[in-house]
This record gives C-alpha cells, sequence and structure tokens, in this order.
C-alpha cells in the first residue's frame, strides 16, 4: 500500500469516520429547526409583545397579549383605541372611527390555519407544519434580518402543500438564542405582502383569561357575522 500502512489506514478510516459523525449530527435541516421552535413555543403558556403590522401600504402598531392555545388580543395604538379580541369562540373588532364593533363566532372547524399574528404559537406553527414545507432561505447560520437592521435571525421559507393555504408562501425570521419568531412575512393569494414584527417580547408572565373579554362601547353599533354566517 506504498507508504501507509495498515495501521495507520485504519487509524485514519477511524478519525475520518469519527469526524463525519460529528459532522453528521451537527447537521440541521429546515423541518427540524421547524420543530425546534414550535417545541419553544409549545413551553410558553402566555406571552405579551409590540406587534408592528404591515400589509401593504398600511401599517398598524399595537400591543399583543397571548394566552395558549387560542386566547388573542391586540389594543391597538395606531389606529388609536383599535381593538381586536379571539377567546376561542368569538372575534371581535372595534373600529373607533366607525364607531363599529364587528363580531364573528368561529366554530372548531373554523380554525384550519393559521392567520396572522396566530402563526406566533404552537397550535400555529403546528398548522404551519402541516401547510407549508419548510426551507432555510439562506442556511442555518443566522443573517441580517433585512438591509437596514442588523438584527441577527434565522430565517425559513416555508411553501404552501396545497392551493387552500392562506399565504403563498411565508418568511420566518427567528431569533437563534431565544428560538423565538421576531417577524412573519407572507405573501397572500391576493399577492399582497403582510408583515408581523413582535418586539420586547415576555413570556409567560401569568395573563389570565379576564384580559379576553371584551365589552363594547355602549355607542357603538354591532355587526354580527361580518366574515361569514354560522351556517356557511
Amino acid at each position: 500500500m506504498g507508504s501507509i500502512n495498515k495501521k495507520s489506514l485504519l487509524a485514519l478510516l477511524f478519525f475520518f469516520g469519527i469526524n463525519l459523525l460529528v459532522f453528521s449530527q451537527e447537521i440541521v435541516t429546515a423541518d427540524k429547526y421547524l420543530e425546534r421552535v414550535s417545541e419553544r413555543y409549545g413551553s410558553i403558556r402566555d406571552y405579551e409583545a409590540q406587534v408592528n403590522i404591515r400589509s401593504g401600504s398600511t401599517d398598524m402598531i399595537g400591543n399583543l397579549s397571548f394566552l395558549d392555545p387560542f386566547f388573542l388580543r391586540i389594543n391597538f395604538t395606531k389606529p388609536a383605541e383599535q381593538v381586536l379580541v379571539f377567546n376561542g369562540q368569538l372575534l371581535t373588532v372595534y373600529l373607533p372611527d366607525l364607531r363599529a364593533v364587528l363580531s364573528q363566532p368561529v366554530a372548531q372547524g373554523r380554525r384550519t390555519g393559521a392567520v396572522g399574528a396566530s402563526m406566533a404559537s404552537a397550535q400555529g406553527l403546528q398548522l404551519l407544519r402541516r401547510g407549508y414545507v419548510p426551507s432555510f432561505v439562506s442556511g442555518p447560520e443566522p443573517v441580517p434580518i433585512d438591509e437596514r437592521d442588523r438584527e441577527a435571525v434565522v430565517k425559513l421559507r416555508l411553501t404552501r402543500r396545497l392551493a387552500s393555504e392562506g399565504y403563498r408562501e411565508i418568511i420566518l425570521s427567528i431569533n437563534p438564542e431565544t428560538l423565538l419568531i421576531r417577524r412573519i412575512e407572507g405573501r397572500t393569494i391576493a399577492d399582497v405582502l403582510v408583515r408581523f414584527d413582535f418586539l420586547n417580547v415576555k413570556t409567560n408572565i401569568g395573563i389570565p383569561e379576564l384580559r379576553f373579554e371584551y365589552d363594547s362601547p355602549a355607542s357603538a353599533n354591532i355587526y354580527n357575522n361580518f366574515l361569514f354566517r354560522e351556517t356557511d
């Protein structure tokens, strides 16, 4: 075998074999990474955050409260006094400019897709994993969240499996240290770009269910079933 004897060859094979084993253990697939994020949110009972929302050319800012598994409330500061509340059964939206309360009962069968801010939850991520195929945007290493902000995130691209999903594509920007979602960007079927930024997230702080009860202003007009009829 030339200058390499059998013992040396075995030593080299052992060395490279061990290194290949270590290397293979370090490989993280996009699906595995998304699973880790989902497990992280599985440990979160509740959280608060500032949420900045951009839909097309419209910007909104609010304070978000979430309680596992379905409770969600956003008190908006832009538009001022606007409120969105979901208690697992009833979706309520207060529009102060119109003095209108939009109300919609949501049956269990209606909660078939992760929508908007609810994606940042254990239930939402489970639905995303069923409905979308994940891949890394540029690999598992952290990259700047955008051209103007050097904040480091891991980016996952989610491509829908079925045409029935509400977003054609979703980009999740994830904090590599906390495994919390920093940004969600989705392109709708109507080709509208929607973005959710989650800032100052505080987890497991003991949010009560009482926070998700909403009393409509006495002067507001109430419009029921604004999305669909219960029998649809």
